[in-house]
């Protein structure tokens, strides 16, 4: 009796947080992230402005080369449609698919993958980010981040601990998302919240990742010094100051939360059929949902007036001009972009690979920037109240939709928070209301009596 009770309590001491936050183990772990943390973050930074060059050479240097000046309007369509193709065949044959598909929002934590399924959703993502499709780069730079990491562990000690697995590919993934979304504590709180850490566990990759989030921010704002290329942060400057909210806006935060579920369970309503027949035909359907992005792109341009990037692409660097802009817009014309964004983005969670965080945002800000022309509704408590509540609405991540809308808005961030927040929580508690419950598996048959 004394021996059992001595080896079963054995395990819960070597797992105590504490004894192992005071251990040397810990502390090589914390080593390993800040070493980590600096090549994983520069591939980061060259992955995001590898995708920017190649977007710039598809859409302006190729066409000026053809001699295409200007640029017709129908370009779009030979672009998105190889990207489709491109995209289609890494699904269908490369190990890994391409990545997860971004239809089934922000779940990181599936595994870090293999040098060949870590290829392949490297380059799904950027075929899908170059040609123009709507998806975001976070979701690829997470998997990215926490592959490079694990695989460099393993090259270095053969049979490590699942533990320093874990921890050390956390790390990469902080540090490869680490300035994106405008702070190291975005990118952390995104991970955090995704993966659902909590207790012995977060106390355990805190650190690591936060250390190695701060170090990934240094080399991305090093490398913009170097290079001249950008942070790639999504940010919106210029913005007129907000002192405060008030009543009246309060009172918009509750159905610009419920107008946000509604878009987002839309878009969810329209890309969820499609998933099946489009996966099971993927080299056919793949390159017809990249011409069809391109054909809701130039209907919305022809229709307008406005660029065919307002449609395309996942909206980080798009969304400044659109807001610098705004006064330029009709009412029409963001309804009408909200239209084409929306089905343009159905299409690409469903074909393509990336994230689903950006083009969210980018509805919100929109959907905010049109429902500015209400009295008493001033511009910026709009767009930070629509982007939070379509990024709980997509995320189902109400802490990181809060966080990420108030550090976009800059220097009134915290005075909308307020107002956010609330929006945010109806946009969350609709969401879950409108989205259909799983159904419970059926219980195993009883072996038959013999």
């Amino acid at each position: 009796m004394t021996t059992q009770a001595s080896d079963s309590s054995a395990p819960a001491a070597a797992a105590d947080p504490a004894a192992l936050l005071r251990s040397r183990q810990y502390l090589q772990l914390l080593v390993l992230s800040v070493v980590l943390g600096v090549p994983i973050s520069a591939i980061a930074y060259g992955f995001l402005a590898l995708s920017d060059t190649l977007q710039d050479w598809l859409y302006s240097d190729l066409p000026a080369a053809l001699d295409l000046d200007p640029v017709p309007a129908w370009w779009p369509l030979p672009v998105l449609g190889a990207g489709g193709l491109l995209v289609a065949v890494l699904i269908r044959y490369v190990p890994g698919h391409g990545g997860e598909s971004p239809l089934g929002g922000f779940t990181p934590g599936g595994g870090a993958p293999g040098p060949v399924p870590l290829l392949g959703i490297a380059v799904a993502a950027l075929v899908s980010l170059a040609a123009g499709a709507v998806v975001g780069p976070e979701a690829p730079l997470v998997a990215i981040g926490g592959g490079l990491a694990a695989l460099a562990v393993r090259a270095a000690r053969r049979g490590a601990p699942a533990q320093v697995l874990t921890v050390v590919a956390a790390a990469g993934s902080f540090a490869a998302i680490s300035a994106l979304l405008g702070s190291p504590l975005s990118g952390a709180f995104l991970l955090m919240e995704a993966v659902g850490l909590g207790g012995p566990l977060l106390r355990t990759l805190l650190l690591p990742g936060l250390v190695a989030s701060g170090i990934g921010t240094l080399v991305f704002i090093g490398l913009d010094a170097w290079t001249g290329l950008g942070t790639f942060t999504l940010a919106l400057p210029d913005l007129p100051s907000f002192a405060h909210p008030d009543l009246a806006q309060l009172a918009w935060a509750v159905p610009i939360g419920v107008a946000a579920a509604l878009l987002v369970s839309g878009i969810r309503r329209v890309a969820v059929p499609l998933r099946a027949p489009v996966e099971r035909r993927i080299l056919v359907a793949g390159p017809l949902v990249g011409l069809a992005v391109a054909g809701l792109a130039i209907g919305y341009a022809q229709l307008t007036g406005h660029g065919t990037a307002d449609v395309l692409f996942s909206g980080e660097a798009g969304l400044p001009a659109v807001v610098s802009r705004s006064a330029e817009y009709s009412t029409g014309a963001l309804l009408l972009l909200l239209v084409c964004k929306s089905l343009a983005y159905a299409g690409s969670l469903v074909a393509f690979r990336g994230g689903p965080t950006f083009p969210a945002i980018f509805l919100g800000a929109v959907g905010g920037i049109a429902l500015s022309a209400i009295p008493g509704l001033p511009l910026v408590p709009a767009i930070a109240m629509g982007m939070g509540a379509t990024c709980a609405a997509m995320l189902q991540l109400p802490l990181t939709s809060v966080l990420l809308a108030t550090l976009i808005m800059g220097a009134d961030g915290l005075a909308v928070m307020p107002v956010v927040i609330v929006a945010v929580a109806v946009s969350y508690v609709v969401t879950a209301r409108l989205t259909p419950p799983v159904p419970a598996a059926a219980p195993a048959a009883a072996p038959a009596a013999k």
